[in-house]
C-alpha cells in the first residue's frame, strides 16, 4: 500500500470509528428516553441492539487478521447501520419519534450507512476477469 493510501484508510478509519461511536451513545440515549419516557421497550431494545453493534464491528476491524477480514466485520457494520435504520423508522412510524427527532438521528444514521458503502467497496475482494 502506497504511503498516501495508507494515510488515507487511517483518516477513513479514524472518522468511521468517531462517529460510530457518538451513534452508539446518541442510541443509549435514545433507549433510555424511550424506555422511561415514552414506555418503549420492544423496538427501543432492538434499535440499542443494532446501533452499539455498528461500532463495536468498526472497532473489531481496527484489529482485523487479513484484509478480507476487515472487509468482513465492516460489512457487518453496514448491515447493523441499515437495520438501525429500519427501526428508527418504525418508531417514527409508530408515533415513538416526532419527525424532529427521527430527522435528526436519521440523519447520522444514514451517513454511516453512506461511509460504510463506501469502505466496503473499496475493501472488498476484487474479482478479476481471467
Amino acid at each position: 500500500m502506497m504511503s498516501d493510501e495508507l494515510n488515507d484508510k487511517r483518516v477513513t478509519d479514524s472518522i468511521i470509528q468517531d462517529k460510530s461511536i457518538k451513534f452508539a451513545i446518541r442510541i443509549v440515549k435514545l433507549y433510555k428516553y424511550l424506555k422511561e419516557e415514552k414506555n418503549e421497550y420492544v423496538l427501543s431494545k432492538q434499535l440499542v441492539r443494532s446501533g452499539t453493534s455498528v461500532g463495536a464491528n468498526v472497532s473489531e476491524a481496527q484489529r482485523a487478521q487479513s484484509k478480507a477480514d476487515f472487509s468482513a466485520k465492516m460489512y457487518i457494520a453496514l448491515k447493523e447501520a441499515e437495520e438501525s435504520a429500519y427501526w428508527i423508522l418504525l418508531l417514527r412510524e409508530s408515533g415513538f419519534l416526532t419527525d424532529k427527532e427521527f430527522d435528526s438521528i436519521g440523519l447520522d444514521c444514514e451517513e454511516l450507512i453512506k461511509i460504510l458503502i463506501s469502505i466496503t467497496k473499496t475493501t472488498a475482494p476484487r474479482k478479476d476477469l481471467k
